[in-house]
């Protein structure tokens, strides 16, 4: 962690926090359930874009794409995806946060996890998610211990 993340304001740690829990929780339900994607579209800055990095390169692009591509699954199958650790940089009004998640479909036809890359930006006094970019585990990158907190008894 930057020695700049451990002196930040209290205040813009948990609106970075909330843009972020935000975006999990949207994304998140189980079949049948209807997404926010208003609530979505409030937590990213104009222009925002959501890419994956996968065997075949770069795929994604903006948010209005994501959703366009992803409504009908999320709803229909139901997803699930939990943040496991994050580390968060901050300076001035630019935060980057590194958020290991573990994603899953209801009925188990789908499990991956990996890395979300969170790029954030304070605009008029608000933190948002100018973008995320993001990679799946896989054995030749394994998800380091380092970004998988304990999780305690629920």
């Amino acid at each position: 962690m930057l020695a700049a993340a451990v002196t930040a304001n209290a205040a813009d740690l948990a609106a970075i926090d909330q843009a972020i829990t935000g975006v999990y929780q949207v994304i998140s339900g189980p079949p049948g359930h209807k997404r926010d994607f208003d609530k979505m579209r409030s937590l990213f800055a104009p222009n925002a874009t959501l890419k994956a990095i996968g065997p075949k390169g770069l795929r994604g692009g903006s948010l209005d794409d994501y959703i366009a591509r992803n409504k009908e699954v999320l709803e229909r199958e139901g997803f699930t995806e939990r943040e496991l650790g994050r580390r968060v940089e901050l300076w001035g009004n630019l935060a980057t946060a590194w958020s290991s998640y573990d994603g899953r479909t209801a009925n188990g036809s789908f499990h991956e996890r990996g890395i979300n890359s969170f790029q954030l930006v304070k605009v008029d006094g608000k933190w948002l998610v100018a973008s995320i970019l993001w990679q799946e585990e896989t054995p030749a990158f394994p998800l380091p211990n380092t970004m998988i907190r304990k999780q305690s008894a629920r």
